[in-house]
């Protein structure tokens, strides 16, 4: 009887070992997982965008010197006013393929520092402003396929009204035009094309405009009754381009600066026809002290808030929260599922150059629809750190791309925060192998244009038969620099008639009801299975 009892107690023992190895195991794939795709992209990406090819511009500036890789066939840049040097035969801007992971230079011609840009209706990239000979320059990236030869284009019949460095770009519903809004010391809005319209003077810019600038790259985002919402440092509106009126105004939102250079970030939560579309709610995270640009040196503990506000509310207020560590110069990207991943940045200083310390290389999972105060989950870290000029990108497999962070004038690739040229992916737990059976795979979709209003079918296969109706969600394409992504956007779309025929399914799905709920463009379409995103398909959107 001894014997048994010793043995049974033993198996109890290696069962309760085995629970908690598993247990530990399971905490870990939870927290995502990071891979190098590139050793070397040539630059340093300040502007990253994803095409509807899947492939990823990477954009730097131009007076920088030399990058690490050369343009093709022996072709230089010409400019007497460079910075560094008067010929330059390095590229500034790249293509990027996932998958493949593969470099291919591309050639810009004037100077990008700092500018801002959005993806038309066709997939042209629009890219606006920037610094010296680009201040008021427009270019155009009209995208291929990976083995293309597509490259930017330089407008010669077409400048900005007044010159743009740091300002946002917001794409406006019929998907042709593009309202452009601030920047250095730049208070008024424009469209791009102007179609005969001139500047507007934005009062919000001027009166948020403090000793420390804290009003540039302002936050922009489309509500579904068609007017913007602008942040800048603490201040927000709601307003109406179309007779430059502001409709309502805000609170100021407690706390720290939240814009460029205090470097906060901001996203528009997922619109969703559970409520036709009708619900907007914002959410800006991090920031740095008031200060921490005057006194670099101090080094000053960014901030650890996040504010959301429901801007549609009639009574709206700012709901406070806590971040797990604070965090300056972090990205937010909205996740096929409609959490939200904030990645890089550091927790002292402010955006410039050295200004910034203490690199924050965990993200956080901010879940929207948990209860306040269990919306914060901490995954795994990277061991590269992302701080000044980086940017993150939702990839069409699901998973995030990094990219960039350089912390000094030209490249230097020495010291404790050299010039970064890493590519890196971060996996969150959703692709982790243990999901598999419950990953979808879209096996048919739409070819042609859905318009709004409309229904179509989708067909999928997943292991698992799900248990609820599949989710099928549009995540936009934005433009991503200085920890903000201009015209991020996810719409939860209307799925109804699941129809099984064993492990394949079909289900009807309805198109976003108006262009002010997604704008006319490319999206990636994920079906989403119990919290799993299928790898995207693209769908175009139009009327």
């Amino acid at each position: 009887m001894g014997l048994l009892q010793h043995a049974c107690i033993s198996c109890i023992r290696q069962l309760f070992c085995l629970l908690w190895v598993a247990s530990v195991l399971h905490v870990a794939l939870s927290q995502g997982s990071w891979e190098i795709l590139v050793d070397n992209a040539g630059i340093a990406s300040m502007h990253t965008a994803v095409t509807h090819f899947g492939n990823v511009i990477l954009l730097d500036r131009t007076d920088i010197g030399p990058s690490q890789i050369k343009l093709p066939n022996g072709r230089c840049r010409y400019d007497s006013a460079d910075l560094t040097s008067t010929t330059d035969c390095s590229a500034h801007s790249v293509l990027f393929t996932p998958g493949a992971n593969s470099i291919r230079p591309l050639y810009i011609a004037t100077d990008t520092w700092c500018s801002s840009g959005q993806f038309f209706h066709d997939g042209t990239l629009v890219h606006t402003g920037g610094d010296f000979d680009g201040n008021t320059k427009v270019r155009y990236f009209t995208p291929c396929a990976s083995k293309g030869t597509c490259d930017w284009v330089e407008a010669t019949d077409q400048t900005l009204q007044q010159g743009r460095w740091y300002a946002t770009n917001q794409l406006l519903p019929d998907g042709t035009r593009q309202i452009i809004v601030g920047g250095r010391n730049v208070f008024t809005t424009e469209f791009i094309p102007a179609n005969g319209q001139g500047t507007t003077t934005l009062r919000l810019l001027k009166q948020t405009n403090d000793a420390q600038n804290d009003n540039y790259y302002p936050y922009v985002h489309l509500i579904p009754d068609g007017n913007l919402f602008i942040f800048a440092n603490r201040d927000s509106i709601l307003y109406d381009y179309t007779t430059n009126t502001v409709v309502r105004t805000y609170p100021t939102i407690p706390g720290e600066p939240r814009n460029y250079p205090s470097a906060g970030s901001s996203v528009l939560l997922p619109l969703t026809a559970s409520d036709g579309f009708q619900t907007a709610e914002v959410v800006v995270c991090g920031g740095a002290q008031y200060g921490a640009f005057l006194n670099t040196q101090k080094f000053l503990t960014a901030s650890d808030s996040c504010g959301r506000i429901t801007v549609t509310d009639a009574n709206p207020g700012w709901a406070m929260e806590t971040m797990p560590t604070p965090r300056t110069m972090g990205d937010m990207v909205l996740l096929p599922t409609g959490d939200v991943l904030i990645i890089n940045g550091a927790q002292n200083g402010c955006q410039g150059w050295g200004n910034a310390k203490n690199p924050a290389l965990s993200p956080v999972l901010y879940t929207p629809a948990a209860a306040a105060g269990k919306r914060f989950t901490t995954l795994a870290a990277t061991t590269i750190p992302r701080v000044y000029h980086s940017t993150a990108n939702l990839l069409p497999d699901a998973r995030i791309l990094v990219a960039g962070s350089n912390t000094h004038q030209f490249y230097t690739l020495t010291g404790v925060f050299p010039t970064e040229l890493r590519i890196e992916a971060f996996s969150p737990d959703y692709l982790s192998a243990t999901n598999n059976k419950h990953k979808p795979t879209i096996i048919n979709s739409p070819t042609a244009a859905v318009s709004y209003g409309t229904t179509f079918t989708v067909g999928f296969s997943v292991p698992t038969a799900p248990k609820n109706n599949i989710e099928m969600n549009l995540v936009s394409t934005p433009y991503t620099t200085h920890s903000f992504s201009q015209g991020q956007r996810l719409v939860k779309l209307g799925v109804s008639k699941q129809v099984a025929a064993g492990k394949n399914f079909q289900v009807t799905v309805a198109a976003p009801t108006s262009n002010v709920i997604a704008p006319a463009a490319y999206y990636m379409m994920f079906a989403v299975n119990q919290g799993i995103p299928s790898s995207a398909v693209w769908v175009k959107i139009s009327s």
